[in-house]
């Protein structure tokens, strides 16, 4: 299945670097750098990016992740964070699985910060969220020997703050744009960690386009919520499909700009065609695209 949705997370002027690292964390992982910025025509405040890498692609396990080689405006943070579902069906036996978690936790935290720490809990036998060295969120989890198969990455979004309680509108609302869609699985977890509520976390698998996502509900306060440090991007077939979910979709006019936007939830996304990389070869494309706030494909 072809792969429409894809994160990207925004770089400080090291998306190259963080693709070597992430290659060299993962098994069956590569690293590319697939656009560069040009060498001329830049904006004033993009000069010093001229000829580097703009975008780098990441594929873990057949999942591809967009690096943005951009400045220090935005960064991600645990709101929008990456599930890493691991099989146990797929080592030798268990002790293996658990091994391979351990090692993959211990990489991904140097330099990073724990977000929780790597144990048992009631939905799983091994489990750690860690922030790496360049603040993107990794959730380690071990599958049950009888769970349904999963795709190693799964991108989860945690709604807090303003939007707390509002995931399952917005899984309604995004699968209505990005069919198929719908809720897959759904658990209701007890805090069990400090701080002490009485209100569950309700957690749910979805589809959006046939790719498979996780959201839940923060029962309590969080000082963070979605950002542009990590924006989800659609791959379009054409005008029309940009207009119908761009229109749908932008809540924050300031926020429209090449392609992103930012919707009810805080959420941002990039609304591009899935020929962008072709369209971007033609004379001037990049200043064009640099003034566009919606893509418009026959003004590039």
């Amino acid at each position: 299945m072809t792969q429409r949705i894809t994160p990207n997370i925004w770089c400080d002027h090291d998306a190259e670097e963080a693709g070597a690292f992430y290659a060299s964390v993962f098994d069956r992982t590569t690293s590319r750098v697939v656009a560069r910025y040009p060498d001329d025509g830049l904006p004033e405040f993009q000069r010093s990016f001229a000829g580097q890498p703009l975008t780098v692609d990441v594929s873990i396990d057949g999942y591809r992740i967009t690096l943005i080689n951009a400045g220090n405006e935005f960064a991600p943070n645990p709101a929008l964070s990456f599930l890493v579902s691991v099989d146990p069906r797929r080592f030798d036996d268990e002790h293996a699985a658990r091994g391979w978690i351990n090692r993959t936790w211990t990489r991904l935290g140097e330099d990073g910060l724990v977000v929780m720490d790597i144990g048992e809990y009631m939905f799983s036998g091994l489990y750690g969220w860690v922030e790496d060295r360049y603040g993107v969120s990794w959730q380690l989890k071990l599958m049950d020997l009888d769970a349904e198969p999963a795709p190693l990455i799964t991108p989860m979004l945690v709604f807090g703050g303003p939007v707390r309680r509002r995931s399952h509108e917005a899984i309604a609302l995004y699968g209505d744009l990005l069919p198929p869609a719908g809720i897959t699985r759904q658990v209701v977890y007890p805090v069990t960690e400090p701080p002490h509520v009485d209100e569950p976390i309700i957690y749910s698998e979805f589809l959006l386009a046939g790719q498979r996502f996780a959201a839940f509900d923060s029962p309590v306060d969080r000082d963070f919520t979605f950002t542009p440090g990590l924006s989800l991007q659609i791959d379009c077939d054409g005008q029309e499909e940009i207009d119908r979910i761009w229109n749908t979709l932008s809540a924050v006019p300031a926020a429209e700009q090449c392609g992103w936007l930012v919707d009810r939830f805080g959420v941002s996304w990039q609304i591009v065609p899935a020929n962008l990389a072709e369209l971007m070869q033609h004379p001037d494309a990049y200043e064009h695209l640099m003034r566009m706030k919606k893509i418009v494909i026959a003004d590039l």
